[in-house]
């Protein structure tokens, strides 16, 4: 399990690799030129903070933070203000951090806009439920494309997991019904849905959720249900912005961020987990069916901030 976990470890700090360039070697820049601790300082750490996309508000919040430190320690040495910051960054991270855990029968509805690899995010999370040893059914909702349910179908015929799909252009809640119905009738542990990613009319999408949720709310009275959104970590700010629009239609439960390896862009963890108290529930760190990863916040933290 130790190995299991050093492995795994590994794998996101590489992923965090162009991220952590673009944090650390901003925040190193900054105390290279600047030798006093004064506001001249402060000012140029929150213009390299907000460049690595951890938002105005989030930095705001640990540099006051930071200052409060600075000044209860007397602390006159970059250096040591340094390791002040990453531990500030770090506690912006885990504060309030709590573990992700279904009972079963469970409800899962993935949420998101076209593009940020919600379908394929969909299929990773039916691998990964399955090699816990959850019978898991997965609902084709997003039916006004015919690729992304061509597309799941791929995914779940390689997880080992039935999909359930209308014809394209069919009604999402049909498709909702039929898959819960199955699940029921079968036992199933646990059900995923697919929904479309539309936010051009906030309205319809709104009107789509409640109807899929009584329709779940029917049939599956007893199930703990998650709301999962699905955002892309290399659009940065944009993920943000996405993830306020949604808060606004949905009861949002988690995040699931994807794209991580290879953006200098994942500051934006720390953007989301101060700014919208939503907590991020799962990571992906490469393009396999193996690449989702449960979202330890401790070594998420670590990954990062360790040089």
């Amino acid at each position: 399990m130790e190995q299991e976990k050093l492995g795994l470890f590994s794998r996101i700090k590489q992923g965090l690799t162009k991220t952590r360039e673009n944090i650390l070697g901003g925040v190193e820049q900054v105390f290279a030129v600047f030798r006093a601790v004064d506001e001249e300082l402060f000012e140029e750490l929150e213009e390299a903070l907000i460049m690595a996309d951890m938002g105005v508000e989030t930095t705001t919040n640990i540099l006051d933070n930071l200052r409060g430190r600075v000044k209860l320690e007397n602390a006159k040495d970059g250096e040591v203000v340094k390791k002040m910051l990453v531990q500030e960054i770090s506690n912006a991270l885990t504060a309030e951090a709590t573990e992700f855990s279904l009972s079963t029968p469970a409800v899962l509805l993935i949420i998101g806009v076209n593009g940020v690899g919600k379908t394929t995010t969909v299929g990773k999370l039916t691998k990964w439920y399955k090699s816990q040893g959850k019978s898991v059914l997965v609902a084709a909702a997003d039916t006004f494309r015919a690729a992304a349910i061509d597309q799941l179908g791929v995914w779940c015929e390689r997880a080992g997991v039935t999909m359930i799909r209308q014809a394209e252009n069919s009604d999402p809640s049909a498709v909702v019904f039929d898959a819960a119905a199955a699940a029921k009738a079968r036992g199933a542990d646990l059900l995923i849905v697919d929904t479309a990613g539309r936010l051009h009319n906030k309205k319809n999408l709104m009107e789509e959720l409640k109807k899929i949720n009584r329709i779940v709310s029917a049939q599956f009275p007893d199930a703990q249900r998650e709301v999962l959104l699905v955002l892309d970590a290399t659009t940065g700010q944009n993920a943000l912005q996405q993830a306020k629009l949604f808060k606004e239609v949905a009861d949002i439960t988690g995040i699931i961020l994807t794209k991580l390896d290879g953006t200098t862009k994942g500051g934006i963890v720390v953007s989301i987990k101060n700014e919208l108290a939503i907590p991020v529930r799962f990571i992906t760190v490469g393009e396999g069916i193996d690449d989702l990863q449960a979202f330890d916040a401790g070594m998420f933290a670590r990954a990062l901030l360790e040089e």
